[in-house]
């Protein structure tokens, strides 16, 4: 049963990290340094909860909100984050299943496959609600994913099994976001 919670609590901070990786790396680092659900401790991974990690990914949130204010291209800042979401989801699963003397190894796996499935889907549902908003309510949206991405981080941790709730959200979200895309141009073929 451990191993099971171990799992679903590493995949729900990848796919926390896959919505947007910062903010939710904190949470788990803060969790993890106060032994609150996990520790890193004495693992491979006891670099997560360290001051000096989560001084460095404070930097990285700050450095992305910058460019975000720059005016870098939302497709670059994006293709970006869901990179380093999908690295840094992979080690949180793999330390979280290192925390409990498991073979860690196949977190690195499943933590990237999961923030890959939250970072695609949450992609697909960003472009097409940033089509339909005014810059105003556009420029709050990045706030909203990182709410999002903190919630799942901090449920994940306190209450494993809403991972699987949070991960066949994402995969209902992907599937109907490509079936509208295929739906956009159906009625074009029938005009003709």
């Amino acid at each position: 049963m451990r191993l099971l919670i171990d799992i679903l609590q590493g995949a729900g901070l990848a796919g926390a990290t896959g919505i947007r990786p910062f903010l939710p790396a904190l949470v788990a680092g803060a969790l993890a340094s106060g032994n609150i659900g996990i520790d890193y401790e004495n693992t491979p991974f006891a670099f997560l909860e360290q001051p000096g990690w989560l001084l460095a990914i404070v930097l990285a949130l700050i450095a992305a909100m910058a460019m975000q204010r720059r005016g870098v291209p939302e497709k670059v800042l994006d293709s970006s984050l869901a990179g380093i979401g999908i690295g840094l989801g992979a080690l949180l699963c793999a330390g979280t299943l290192a925390d409990h003397d498991v073979v860690w190894w196949p977190g690195l796996i499943g933590g990237a496959l999961s923030a890959a499935l939250a970072g695609a889907a949450t992609q697909s549902l960003v472009v097409r609600t940033r089509a339909r908003l005014d810059a105003e309510a556009r420029a709050a949206l990045p706030i909203y994913l990182e709410g999002a991405g903190v919630a799942l981080a901090a449920l994940a941790v306190v209450a494993a099994p809403v991972t699987i709730l949070a991960l066949g959200f994402f995969a209902f979200l992907l599937r109907g976001g490509r079936r509208r895309e295929g739906e956009k141009y159906a009625g074009l073929r029938i005009l003709r």
